[in-house]
């Protein structure tokens, strides 16, 4: 159970990056996956580096949330490409930001190599408890409690802040906003940088628990799409609901029947798209 809530922690923060651009931009950004790939490696070697340093380990995760939030200068020059496509067709956004994919992959081969990377032990400086007769490493409960401060803060920004407010009336009729003086560039840039910064730091916050490879950007996007297509486009609850179901259906599928782990998402995926098309959270209900 609480392995599922780890990687549904994870798994929100990209997701609600995905969620952010699209409520706003209206862009369907696959290129999601490669932030949260870029976001791995840099946090290997960020402490990596740090702990040869001298930093004392228990402050490896202080390291990764840094590492994440830097990678988020990427955030306006990407965007700037992007800018290109607002007004165009889907497909010219589908096609543009996974030939962004393909290029981040080939950025990390250079960069990193095609080998794995991981932090071996660091995963379990924090220790371990036992809870309900199992062996929980405390780091999972640190990202799970991480995620669920970073989901109360976006609720925060979004419905508390003058620039949350600018954003959902962007994201509610952009040509009013426009009309009324909103600088629409500035607002794309900040949200497109936000949301890339919730990507890089979920990849940066899970690779103490797994290794990082050039090909989990696009794995992650299937899942990052599932999580969407449960909750609704556009809906920050939806991507908080959709992380939780796919990440406790995926830990329930591995531990009853490891072979049908993702098929167990997919059905639920179809069940929505049958019985409600617009999402658990479809922005009219939001």
């Amino acid at each position: 159970m609480l392995g599922g809530t780890f990687h549904a922690a994870v798994l929100f923060l990209v997701a609600a990056g995905l969620q952010l651009v699209f409520g706003v931009q209206r862009i369907l950004n696959l290129a999601c996956g490669s932030f949260y790939a870029l976001g791995a490696y840099l946090g290997v070697s960020a402490v990596t580096w740090a702990l040869g340093a001298g930093l004392p380990a228990p402050l490896f995760v202080v390291v990764l949330i840094a590492a994440g939030l830097a990678l988020a200068a990427i955030g306006p020059p990407v965007e700037r490409i992007l800018r290109t496509i607002y007004d165009r067709d889907e497909s010219f956004q589908l096609l543009l930001t996974f030939a962004l994919v393909l290029m981040f992959e080939d950025v990390i081969r250079f960069v990193w190599g095609t080998a794995p990377h991981q932090l071996g032990s660091v995963y379990l400086v924090y220790g371990q408890l036992r809870i309900g007769g199992s062996t929980v490493p405390v780091y999972n409960l640190v990202v799970i409690a991480a995620g669920g401060s970073i989901a109360l803060g976006m609720g925060w920004l979004l419905t508390r802040t003058r620039f949350g407010r600018i954003v959902r009336a962007t994201a509610e009729n952009r040509e009013m906003s426009e009309a009324l003086g909103v600088d629409m560039t500035r607002v794309y840039r900040r949200v497109f940088t936000l949301g890339v910064a919730l990507g890089t730091v979920g990849g940066a916050l899970v690779i103490p628990a797994t290794a990082a490879t050039s090909e989990m950007g696009i794995e992650l996007i299937v899942e990052a799409f599932a999580v969407v297509v449960i909750g609704g486009l556009g809906s920050m609850r939806g991507a908080a609901a959709g992380a939780l179901i796919v990440g406790l259906l995926k830990a329930g599928a591995i531990a009853v029947w490891p072979e049908v782990e993702m098929l167990a998402v997919y059905v639920v995926v179809i069940a929505v798209l049958v019985l409600r098309p617009a999402g658990l959270f479809a922005r009219a209900a939001a």
